[in-house]
């Protein structure tokens, strides 16, 4: 099937797909995926969601059909990309490519990521502890590392420490919140700041480099971001610290 989005009908006739309700695209696509099995009953609803988040599930004979409203004004070939997913991930049927493709290349378009990110500002909630710790001030290692490496010119985001202990998670960049968050395992009296500093200056870059978006492509490090990091002084020791944690 070819990729309908923003092409219209050669022949000024729109496919009967873009007639058809979100319950019928369901039925339409259950019917396909599963031909020999009666269609339950079935519920499809928009929610305010904080992101761009849509679930299903199969309880008591209903086919419950959760999806962000964001994606209440997406085009009819989108909704049946998610269709296909939505239903191929409950009954675990492949799903062909194309679909999941199109549904991506929508996501990333840049209007939608503005909205979501929009979204996200209004409806998330984000926990931010503040920079001071048990052993370390975040506030204190920004500013540091904002005068030694981005010439005292960045603007200081929201800085905290991680609820829990995180070691598969040592910090992230949140730029719905605009807020670094760090875990908390580097805050203890035998971590040595050296590793801090290098986990702090990385979510930094994230600041100065924004994730690349291109097609359904999406690079969270990019090659300036690379060269970029290469600029910390015992960059392969401070890595190496980070291992043994």
């Amino acid at each position: 099937m070819p990729d309908l989005i923003g092409k219209p009908d050669p022949q000024g006739v729109q496919s009967s797909l873009f007639f058809e309700s979100p319950a019928e695209i369901y039925t339409r696509v259950f019917r396909e995926l599963k031909p020999r099995t009666p269609l339950p009953r079935l519920k499809v609803e928009f929610c305010q969601f904080a992101n761009a988040d849509s679930f299903i599930r199969l309880e008591n004979g209903l086919l419950h059909v959760r999806i962000s409203d964001l994606l209440e004004g997406a085009p009819a070939p989108v909704a049946e990309a998610l269709a296909y997913i939505l239903l191929g991930k409950l009954y675990r049927k492949p799903v062909a490519r194309h679909y999941t493709h199109r549904y991506r290349l929508y996501l990333n378009r840049k209007d939608v990521r503005r909205q979501a990110q929009l979204v996200r500002q209004v409806r998330g909630r984000k926990f931010v502890s503040g920079p001071q710790g048990a052993q370390y001030n975040l506030e204190e290692v920004f500013e540091r590392l904002n005068r030694e490496f981005f010439g005292g010119l960045m603007g200081r985001p929201q800085l905290g420490w991680s609820r829990g202990i995180s070691r598969s998670m040592l910090g992230h960049f949140d730029p719905a919140h605009n807020a670094i968050i760090i875990s908390r395992i580097l805050d203890r009296l035998k971590v040595p700041e050296l590793a801090l500093e290098y986990v702090m200056f990385h979510e930094m870059l994230h600041l100065q480099h924004p994730v690349d978006h291109a097609g359904v492509r999406r690079r969270v490090h990019t090659r300036e971001f690379r060269e970029a990091e290469k600029k910390f002084p015992r960059l392969k020791e401070a890595k190496e610290l980070l291992k043994r944690l």
